[in-house]
């Protein structure tokens, strides 16, 4: 199940909405499917462990993101229902290996496949915030702190205050340097 949530109206400013997974710390990874293409795909290239394959998809985020083995196994039990891959048993493991099948859904998925990896190569750089400079990750760290110790004392007033100084930021990062930043005379 998913919770959709987006930032108020303030302004004539509305945020992008976001999806995340129901008791998740941050977005999705993977797309319905991606995942059990990758694997299909990785499996292609070298039959594995379920553990093995997490390691591999782990290596590609360069130890950014991890998938959890309660994603992984039911995706590799669909690819086996599917008759994509086979499973047999190596030093007491399950080793997955990929059938005709397998490769032939591969081929037809092609564009899909290309799709996930550059996907993966745009999540790594934001999982590990090679997108923003470090001065922008001492300040994130800094208002995530202020909110910390703000904890209990969120009176309406207050919340309107904190809520409106963070939309006006906000919209202030999207319109970008061409225009002048809100001031609190504005907003009367």
């Amino acid at each position: 199940m998913t919770v959709t949530y987006s930032l108020p109206k303030h302004d004539g400013f509305e945020g992008r909405p976001a999806v995340r997974e129901r008791g998740s710390r941050g977005p999705r990874i993977f797309a319905s499917g991606d995942l059990k293409l990758l694997s299909l795909a990785l499996i292609a290239e070298q039959p594995c462990h379920g553990y093995d394959l997490i390691r591999r998809i782990e290596q590609m985020f360069d130890g950014a993101y991890s998938p959890s083995p309660g994603v992984i196994y039911p995706a590799l039990t669909f690819l086996e229902m599917s008759s994509m891959v086979t499973c047999g048993v190596d030093d007491g493991k399950k080793c997955y290996s990929v059938t005709d099948a397998g490769r032939l859904s591969l081929e037809e998925q092609a564009v899909a496949l290309e799709e996930v990896r550059m996907r993966i190569e745009t999540s790594k750089r934001t999982l590990r915030g090679q997108d923003r400079p470090p001065e922008i990750h001492e300040a994130v760290y800094n208002l995530r702190h202020a909110l910390q110790k703000h904890h209990g004392r969120w009176s309406p007033e207050e919340t309107q205050r904190v809520r409106d100084l963070l939309n006006d930021t906000a919209k202030a990062i999207i319109d970008g340097p061409d225009r002048p930043p809100v001031s609190e005379s504005s907003n009367d």
